[in-house]
């Protein structure tokens, strides 16, 4: 990842991803940290950590509300233009954090509660839409219709504990 539109691609797969979590739990989240780091193995290139972490009020599990503070955290931790990458910088990391976790009837009313603009069937058409064609069948369109950000899997030994399709077959 090198520039400011792959990150929030990524970080924004990531706050889909974690706003699943409390939801399913009913759970609403306080904060929101988010990260973007180049690979400490890498020390022949610069090296480059970024991390904010944004006050969700009033405290939402909504995905549209997590991907709009992991925006405020990325551009406020990005230094210079959005347009340039700010040091030649090659991240190999990203993430979101969510903290203050309540239960969604126990969580803190603020004085002025904003108007629900979104309804709570919205995000559980999407977890419906998602659990039954699988993951990532519904996404935002800030996530990118190209997946340029994903896990490099070429080291990953064998899951034999977990997938019997990676389990050594013997013949004799």
């Amino acid at each position: 990842m090198t520039d400011f539109d792959m990150i929030m691609e990524a970080l924004t797969a990531h706050a889909t991803r974690a706003a699943e979590n409390p939801r399913q739990h009913g759970l609403v989240a306080g904060s929101l940290t988010a990260f973007y780091n180049t690979s400490r193995f890498r020390t022949n290139t610069a090296q480059h950590r970024a991390s904010r972490t944004a006050r969700l009020t009033p405290m939402s599990n909504d995905t549209f509300d997590l991907v709009n503070a992991t925006r405020r955290c990325a551009e406020a931790a990005w230094r210079g233009p959005r347009d340039q990458n700010q040091g030649s910088y090659e991240y190999a990391k990203s993430g979101i954090m969510l903290d203050d976790l309540l239960p969604a009837a126990e969580r803190p009313r603020t004085l002025f509660e904003p108007l629900e603009h979104r309804s709570p069937e919205l995000m559980s058409a999407l977890d419906a839409v998602n659990n039954r064609f699988g993951k990532k069948s519904l996404v935002l369109a800030r996530e990118g219709f190209q997946k340029r950000t994903s896990l490099r899997q070429q080291f990953r030994p064998p899951r034999y504990t977990t997938r019997i399709s990676d389990v050594p077959v013997i013949r004799a």
